[in-house]
């Protein structure tokens, strides 16, 4: 998901799919993904040259990716879409100075309950052995830039250095997710749950576990048919309930925690036996995946009234 706060933060995307063509080349992608460029000239009837100037233009607006495919016909560029969705804010956001934001290491869990396939790795190796639930308590786990498991749950807690005297109001949760299968399969569904203090707070299904394209920010030394990229959800909890990109997946709100700056707040991610689909959970962080994050945090709060 890419998240547009203001119009004018959005132009080069809005540029991008003002064409009849850029649009068809989105929409041939989604249908068709992976398309190389000369099989997508040839559906849109145009040559190769007009066709790579639309292809910048795409990927310029980081709509979609290239990467190189050798065959016995030589080196082919095939293209991917590689958002899920686009959430534009046509009102400008009113600066709120009463924000606390933070992040999490995807490392940096409190508590855990996980099951193969399953690992750990920082930006320069892995962190343990693959499928060997014992080392989620390595010491060196702290340092690790994503995990990945089939069931269970990794929980953190949240800091919270709201000033003294303060509420919280709204919770902001953003991280770049995905399903676990074995090697990657891009149609591999998996509900993953969302807790705070144990409190479940809605589901969001993951629709595979992404491989085939390199993540951008995924190491060299990572294993081509491992994880590489996952979908960018931001999760929120207000006064008017529990959203993820903007859509309502609960009516619990942040009023039913009462949080203030007393709170220990405890933000779970699980796979549980009951899910529908147990396809598994993969978190990337900074140094995997296409958005270069951890857990990100938001906070808004205000004075607590006497």
């Amino acid at each position: 998901m890419l998240h547009i706060q203001t119009l004018d933060e959005g132009l080069t995307i809005f540029k991008a799919l003002g064409s009849d063509i850029r649009l068809e080349i989105i929409k041939l992608l989604l249908t068709s993904p992976d398309m190389n460029m000369n099989e997508l000239a040839t559906k849109l009837n145009i040559t190769n040259g007009a066709l790579t100037g639309h292809i910048k233009k795409l990927e310029d607006a980081g709509l979609i990716s290239i990467s190189n495919e050798f065959s016995g016909h030589g080196n082919q560029k095939k293209c991917s879409v590689c958002l899920d969705k686009i959430l534009i804010d046509l009102y400008p956001q009113v600066e709120n100075p009463n924000i606390f934001q933070t992040e999490i290491k995807i490392g940096q869990y409190s508590n855990y309950e996980v099951y193969p396939t399953c690992g750990l790795a920082s930006s320069s190796k892995l962190i343990g052995e693959v499928d060997d639930a014992r080392y989620f308590a390595h010491p060196e786990r702290y340092d690790a830039d994503i995990l990945w498991f089939t069931k269970g749950y990794v929980e953190y807690i949240i800091p919270n250095f709201i000033p003294t005297l303060q509420k919280i109001d709204q919770i902001s949760i953003s991280a770049e997710l995905a399903s676990e299968a074995p090697g990657v399969n891009d149609i591999w569904p998996s509900d993953i749950y969302f807790y705070l203090n144990d409190v479940c707070l809605g589901s969001w299904t993951s629709p595979g576990d992404f491989g085939g394209i390199k993540g951008i920010f995924t190491p060299d030394w990572w294993e081509p048919n491992w994880n590489q990229y996952g979908l960018l959800k931001l999760l929120v909890v207000n006064d008017k309930g529990t959203f993820i990109d903007g859509l309502q997946i609960s009516d619990i709100t942040i009023q039913d925690f009462n949080f203030d700056y007393k709170s220990t707040i405890k933000f779970k991610l699980a796979v549980p036996d009951t899910a529908q689909y147990i396809g598994g959970l993969t978190i990337f962080g900074k140094n995997f995946g296409n958005y270069n994050q951890n857990i990100n945090v938001r906070m808004s709060y205000s004075p607590i009234k006497s």
